[in-house]
């Protein structure tokens, strides 16, 4: 990680728009604020690619639009690296935000970032049109930074994904896994997909229905995949419930879009996890400031009696 960052840093000083590629199902989840320190300290302008937004609620893609659009210095455009029209608009966005950029003198500089696993090097393959960093469904293929000349005009560097050392939010985790923008062996597949089922109950719950067919009613996350695994037939011996299999099922039907369109993430909800956890943390320092507190009074009044 000190190593990644201290490699962006350095060629951040060289680079004139960051792309940063993120998963619209998960943005700001999936945000490294370690990108945000190192651009906002160059002044650097970013183009915020919400990428997978063929998989995502359009309705709450549209609100992350809004939000990050509205923020100084970043254009945020949501599109399918996959998809060859979507990326051919990119350059062009990079270029408004760098007018000062557009001739063989002094090219274009691009930078590509993210965490892993949100497609940075799909990208950059669709922007070269040419496969030229490694492709894969697990996090973390790309190791190093690469860089190629886009034109005669534009350069790109594409960057190893960067993760930071530790997530903050315990939900910010359970829902990177569920997008798989962390490996298999830094997670508990039933876990995580007991907690993406709890957010499919409060969200989508006709999606449930529809691609599995039995109801809802009264479950909660850890029953959802129970019902999975009974659905599917996914029975160990003396029939009792494979869980493991059932959590693998329903995290790869969300991850390829098969259970339907679904965010797990909208500016609203963001807003009240941290204001909610802002919160907890203020009442913690409170109990920590009285029990500081309580001995030293209580020495205090013991030195007045004598």
């Amino acid at each position: 990680m000190v190593t990644a960052r201290k490699k962006a840093a350095e060629t951040m000083e060289r680079i004139d728009v960051i792309i940063e590629v993120l998963d619209v199902r998960v943005p700001e989840s999936g945000s490294n604020p370690v990108i945000k320190e190192l651009r906002l300290h160059r002044q650097r302008p970013c183009l915020k690619i919400l990428n997978k937004a063929d998989l995502a609620d359009p309705a709450v893609t549209t609100a992350w639009l809004n939000f990050y659009n509205e923020q100084k210095g970043i254009k945020a455009v949501a599109l399918s690296c996959k998809k060859p029209g979507d990326v051919a608009k990119i350059p062009g966005l990079c270029e408004m935000l760098a007018p000062h950029r557009d001739n063989r003198l002094k090219p274009l500089r691009m930078m590509i970032m993210g965490i892993p696993n949100v497609g940075k090097s799909t990208l950059t393959n669709a922007l070269l049109k040419r496969r030229v960093a490694a492709v894969g469904d697990e996090p973390a293929v790309t190791k190093n930074q690469q860089g190629f000349d886009l034109n005669e005009r534009m350069t790109l560097i594409d960057t190893p994904g960067l993760m930071w050392p530790k997530i903050e939010y315990d939900s910010d985790g359970f829902m990177l896994a569920a997008s798989h923008a962390v490996g298999r062996n830094a997670i508990i597949d039933e876990e995580v997909a007991s907690f993406l089922g709890d957010i499919l109950l409060a969200g989508y719950p006709s999606l449930l229905v529809n691609r599995y067919g039995f109801s809802v009613e009264g479950l909660d996350g850890a029953g959802i995949v129970e019902a999975v695994a009974k659905r599917r037939g996914y029975l160990l011996k003396g029939g009792v419930p494979d869980l493991e299999k059932a959590a693998l099922m329903l995290l790869q039907d969300y991850r390829t879009g098969a259970l339907g369109r679904i965010s797990l993430e909208s500016p609203k909800s963001r807003s009240v996890m941290l204001a909610d956890q802002a919160l907890i943390k203020a009442k913690e320092q409170a109990s920590k400031t009285r029990r500081i507190k309580g001995p030293r009074e209580s020495r205090s009044q013991g030195y007045n009696q004598e």
